[in-house]
């Protein structure tokens, strides 16, 4: 172990810590502690596996598994699967009756279509599996050292790690089950463990052992240990844990503090010793792992119901050919003594004419199967793969400062990326960095800090800006001169008129340090030594550099320290500490020093003996620790939230206060976190007196411990005397305004749902551009519940419901038709609005707002705020978030989408779509999301369209023959239609169909809401493409069928035979709906022409080859193509009209509403392609700036605002100017 590792391992911190690292007693013998019973029938027999191998105690082994399926379940569950689709059930039943006489085609033309498709969507879904077992596999094959008996340790894989077993977890290593933590390599049993990976924080927590276990710190120590835990089953709570360890003859209590949970890691701990407890699916984290709910989108929806009116079409047209098959079997069947209707079977029995026709219903159910399009299934799991993949491979959404690229985790949703109507966003770690920045301080009432936040540097360059156009208009200068100013330009220097001042705006310059942004002179290099109020900035570095619990890890590269802390801003506040002059430097058992260069002239290390730490916790919102320093002069110092500190305050101590929350109040609107420092000087017997009830606290075992703690605390944590506060910096990502901006110009709406406080909110809500000046804020807060007495939560519901009531009239009665709204409410709030008899009325206030900021909301409210939206509107939702505590949020929205940033990969892991940076969320949706949806829709329309086309010349031909049931096509024709002749054109246009490209879809945002407004998947565009295929069908038919009746076919002046006709009909079809495909795309590569007329080409190689087939197989089409129809003109004839008579009425349309009512992507395809945007730049930013949809949020419309009023100021002067001329000349 290196020396700083033995330093640190000599620390016992179970002196110290009041709450998690309370190290319980021994269980008296009066008052043992019974876990018998359901739900605590667990028992572990410490460093003996083999007694958990057979029953009762046959636990599961470590191997875990998150496939769907395994060798033996693969079959049954898949194909189980695939049919639950009725179409492909109704397609099974086909193939079955397929077997029968009944059957108008052979077995093989129906079996062969479905096995292909469904043998290749299960191919999918094991190939899907595949990938989820091999990563299974690599967690499974993880080593561990594991004691083997002897006290020596030996490497085995995870999954043969078993319940009793005897573990060594080195650092780094994550913990492979759950386990009862014995020892570690510090001296007093505490190990340091993150827990990313399950909740999402990076911060670290303290684990400790018992101390009758401390002695097992080697591998020797393991030779003859044996105990027995008896504790409760598995269950998914993380943060309980009830048990009994007996060992020794003794009962010793367990609680949570000592369990480490699988899939958390060591850290800054040499090693840890462990005993499983949990294994595989029985751990913690696995009881937790509940199945992603089941996302389907709009348009798959749809399209259900389209397969249900197509049955129903089916049916219909199945149950008139099975009618008019019947009557003919009556009337015309006893006249045909060529068919011998005395001599017949129940398919064709005169005397029994409705038997007939129900065995025929069963026939034109199978012939008209074709209405229904057997691969629109398996087409649309491919071109989204193919989406999924450009997804993933989109350099524009690759950062490169993690390496991370988007990923689509689910192919399922991808077009309802482009029918987004509500974005629901966390704001720490999504809009902002999660990075710590300290910028400003606030000491005995002074404001410390020069330096500017983002917040205040953009703010202070749009008003520059604005003013800049003021200038402009008013000198005379138009204003478009000054649009060709680029708002994100941060380099700009704005030369402002000294009537219009504006806040110093200070960066930083030089080399920066991490953690550190603070620039102030009257701070560094000592000088606050002049300042009135020195000893009161004296103790606030002190607080700065004790107040924490953080570990020092030295930097041989700077010979300063880093720091690992529990929170980002814990370790912000010791870089702070350092640059001020007071470097936290070491940590002992009792004791914490700190080298401090002032005020002495040489640096001197200083002591401080820790007594007590109350550590923080999100209920107490604060943290204290009790330090005696070198005169033996014991202190209270205490960080916490600014409204606990105030309120804990001494009536002496509240000097600073009115200065103080002016700071924290500029502090909060320039979007900073902040904390107020306090403390309190304690006198040797208080501290004693006090001392004595918290070790009492401390060592009650029971369910009233954890109040007694809290209440002790509370005790001491009052009388404090305010130092001052801090204001550190949560970065805004980067891009995340100018996203903001392009998604708000595109139709979406964006709500912000946080835990942080209103007022951090709200000024992040300005910083990106979702609130601006100008806005009318509605804020609906509670009424103080002290006020109102007993009936406290029934008068705040009223007054909730009076606000909103109050608010949504504000709305109604507004005139002002550029009028802004923006809703404020916090968590506490929230609840009561949440209430079903209130929430409709609190989402319809919300709808109507510009802006919706959530403050102050917990986990599960962020879900059900998401769920109100998601049922209260019926639009798309879409949730965005990166921590664990985004994870309901991102289950319950129609779309989640989860950024791999800092705060683990609960959020990813459990989202539909992951990316790195907010800002990439514009391109994934303005881009991608439109393309896929248009695809999808466009394909789903042109399938239907085919098929419908193809089908239903079936029921002409078999009405026009008597209703026999005959189909006029071979039955390889209608096996290859759906499966190679008409697929690749179809995959070509759901995965490259652009309609414009990706620069122009940011260019005009406008073009998004064609998806939320699904102009491309409506019934009238569903209706329009079905009576495309309708009237193709009858050209073809009809067309085929009288210019082949009477004409001659042959040289010889034979007229044509059924096959002859149903090939030309078939080869009409082929080329018809090909065309039709080309025609639909506005993008072609050599991928979409090779597809299209390849098709058509493949086509005659078929009829060539399958020609050339013995006539046992081929039948009558042997050597149809070469002998009969290639030399015969009327072939190629009929083929040319037809295609051009069944395509020309879609051109007809498209012309017409391409001049006279042409769509937005109309217009700009037509521009791009007489060069419009690079010959008439005018008309290029003029068309561009129409492309907006009406919004009243994002840094667009904010400078939009300005100019309004800058025009109105000018209108009004010009008319005083007016009035004043008029009366000078009367």
């Amino acid at each position: 172990m290196s020396p700083a590792g033995k330093m640190r391992a000599k620390l016992r911190w179970s002196n110290i810590y009041s709450f998690a690292c309370l190290r319980p007693q021994v269980l008296e013998p009066e008052r043992p502690l019974s876990l018998s019973g359901p739900g605590f029938s667990r028992v572990v027999y410490c460093n003996q596996p083999r007694m958990h191998q057979r029953k009762p105690l046959k636990y599961p082994s470590n191997y875990i598994s998150t496939t769907k399926y395994n060798i033996i379940t693969f079959l049954p569950k898949a194909i189980f699967e695939q049919f639950r689709r009725v179409a492909n059930l109704y397609f099974l039943m086909a193939a079955i009756l397929s077997l029968t006489p009944i059957a108008p085609f052979s077995a093989v033309s129906m079996i062969a279509p479905l096995a292909f498709v469904v043998g290749l969507s299960m191919a999918k879904e094991a190939l899907e599996d595949w990938r989820r077992f091999m990563q299974d596999m690599e967690v499974n094959s993880r080593k561990v050292s594991t004691h083997k008996g002897d006290g020596s340790f030996g490497y085995k894989p995870w999954q043969k790690v078993r319940v009793g077993d005897v573990l060594k977890v080195e650092k780094d290593q994550f913990f492979p089950a759950d386990l009862l933590l014995l020892s570690s390599s510090y001296e007093d049993g505490i190990c340091y463990v993150e827990t990313m990976n399950l909740d999402g924080e990076t911060n670290l927590k303290v684990k400790r052992s018992l101390e009758v276990t401390l002695p097992l710190d080697q591998d020797l120590a393991f030779k003859d240990f044996s105990g027995i835990i008896t504790c409760e089953d598995p269950n998914p709570n993380l943060y309980t844990f009830v048990g009994n360890l007996e060992y020794d003859r003794l009962v010793y209590a367990l609680d949570p503090s000592q369990i480490l949970i699988r899939d958390s890691k060591l850290r800054n701990t040499a090693y840890v010793y462990g005993v499983v407890i949990f294994t595989g699916h029985d751990s913690k984290v696995m009881q937790n792992s509940t199945k992603s709910p089941s996302k389907r989108s709009q348009i798959e929806r749809k399209m259900d119901y389209v397969i249900y009116f197509l049955f129903t079409l089916l049916v219909l047209i199945s149950l008139i050919s099975s009618l008019g098959f019947a009557v003919k079997t009556k009337f015309d069947m006893p006249k045909a003594w060529y068919l011998q209707p005395k001599n017949t079977t129940n398919l064709y029995d005169p005397s029994r004419p409705a038997l007939s026709g129900i065995f025929h219903l069963v026939t034109a159910l199978i012939l008209y199967g074709y209405l229904i399009p057997i691969s629109l299934y398996v087409s649309i799991e491919v071109v989204k793969v193919l989406q999924a993949m450009f997804i993933n491979q989109d350099l524009h959404m690759y950062d490169e400062e993690t390496g991370n690229p988007a990923q689509a985790r689910t192919s399922n949703l991808n077009e309802e990326l482009g029918q987004v109507d509500t974005i629901l966003s966390d704001k720490t770690g999504t809009l902002t960095c999660n990075q710590m920045d300290f910028l400003k301080c606030s000491i005995a009432g002074v404001s410390y800090g020069v330096s500017s936040s983002e917040v205040e540097i953009a703010a202070a360059q749009q008003m520059a800006f604005d003013f800049d156009g003021e200038n402009s208009e008013l000198s005379g200068v138009p204003m478009h001169n000054s649009s060709i100013h680029d708002p994100w330009d941060n380099n700009r220097v704005h030369a402002v008129d000294s009537e219009f001042e504006l806040e110093t705006v200070v960066t930083s310059k030089g080399e920066k340090v991490k953690g550190f942004s603070f620039e102030d002179s009257r701070l560094m290099d000592g000088n606050w030594l002049k300042e009135p109020n020195a000893d009161a900035i004296l103790l606030f570095f002190r607080i700065l550099a004790v107040c924490h619990t953080a570990i020092p890890e030295p930097n041989e590269k700077t010979g300063s320290f880093n720091y690992e802390s529990e929170s980002p801003d814990e370790g912000a506040f010791l870089v702070a500490a350092r640059e001020f002059g007071f470097e936290f430097c070491r940590r002992t058992q009792t004791s914490v020093f700190v080298n401090e260069r002032y005020p002495s002239a040489h640096p001197i290390e200083r002591e401080f003996k820790v007594l007590n730490l109350l550590e923080f916790n999100s209920k107490r919102k604060r943290m204290s620790v009790i330090v005696r320093d070198e005169d033996g002069q014991i202190f209270l110092l205490c960080k916490g939230a600014d409204s606990i500190i105030f309120d804990r305050l001494a009536k002496n101590g509240r000097t600073f206060v009115e200065d103080t929350t002016k700071h924290l109040n500029e502090y909060g609107e320039a979007g900073l976190r902040t904390l107020a420092l306090a403390f309190k000087k304690l006198e040797e017997s208080e501290y004693s007196a006090w001392n004595s009830e918290f070790l009492r606290a401390k060592t009650t075992i029971g369910p009233d411990r954890e109040a007694m703690l809290e209440s002790a605390a509370d005790m001491m944590e009052r009388d404090l005397i305010l130092v001052g506060a801090t204001a550190v910096e949560d970065k805004l990502q980067k891009g995340v305004a100018q996203c903001i901006d392009k998604l708000a110009q595109a139709g979406l709406k964006i709500w912000v749902l946080t835990g942080d406080k209103m007022e951090t909110a709200i000024n992040i809500g300005y910083a990106c551009s979702l609130l601006r000046q100008g806005m009318k804020r509605i804020c609906i807060t509670t009424m103080n519940t002290e006020l109102v007495g007993q009936d406290a939560k029934k008068a705040v519901k009223e007054d909730v419901l009076i606000q909103i009531t109050n608010a949504s009239q504000m709305i109604e009665l507004e005139k002002d038709p550029h009028a802004a709204f923006a809703l404020v409410i916090d968590g506490k709030t929230l609840a009561y609005a949440l209430e079903d008899d209130i929430k409709h009325q609190f989402l319809s206030l919300a709808v109507d707002c510009a802006s919706v900021i959530c403050c102050r909301v917990s986990p599960k409210q962020k879900a059900l705020v998401t769920r109100l939206v998601k049922e209260g509107t019926g639009k798309t939702t879409l949730a965005i978030g990166d921590g664990a505590n985004d994870v309901g949020m991102i289950q319950e929205a129609d779309i989640g989408i989860g950024i791999s940033g800092v705060e683990g990969m609960q959020a990813v892991m459990a989202s539909d779509f992951s990316i790195s940076q907010f800002r990439f969320l514009e391109r994934l949706l303005v881009v991608h999301g439109h393309w896929c949806y248009k695809r999808i829709a466009q394909m789903i329309c042109y399938f239907f369209y085919k098929n419908i086309a193809f089908g239903l010349t079936l029921f002409y031909f078999e009405a026009y023959t008597g209703f026999s049931g005959q189909p006029v096509y071979d039955d390889w024709y209608m096996l290859l239609f759906n499966v190679m002749l008409t697929a690749l054109p179809v995959i070509s246009l759901g995965a490259f169909e652009q309609d414009v490209s990706s620069e122009v879809c940011l260019q005009f945002p406008a073009l998004y809401q064609q998806g939320p407004r699904n102009l491309f998947f409506d019934w009238y565009r569903i209706f329009g493409w079905m009576a495309n295929g309708l009237y193709s069908s009858l050209v073809t038919f009809f067309l085929n069928i009288n210019i082949f009746y009477d004409q001659a076919f042959r040289a010889e002046g034979q007229t044509s035979d059924m096959a002859a006709v149903g090939t030309t009909m078939f080869t009409c079809i082929v080329w018809a709906v090909n065309c039709q495909i080309a025609l639909t795309m506005c993008h072609f590569t050599w991928i979409q022409h090779l597809f299209i007329w390849g098709s058509v080409f493949t086509w005659y190689i078929f009829l060539i080859l399958y020609g050339m087939v013995s006539p046992l197989i081929s039948g009558s089409v042997f050597k149809i193509f070469v002998e009969a129809l290639a030399p015969a003109p009327i072939y190629w004839s009929v083929t040319l009209l037809v295609t051009i008579a069944c395509n020309l009425p879609y051109l007809i349309h498209i012309s017409f509403q391409r001049s006279f009512h042409p769509m937005d992507h109309h217009v700009i395809q037509e521009i791009k392609y007489y060069r419009k945007d690079v010959e008439d730049k005018h008309m290029w930013r003029r068309e561009r700036s129409k492309a907006r949809q009406e919004t009243k949020i994002g840094f667009s419309v904010s400078v939009e605002s300005k100019i309004r009023q800058l025009k109105n100021k000018l209108q009004k002067k010009y008319s005083s100017l007016s009035v004043q001329n008029v009366i000078t000349t009367s």
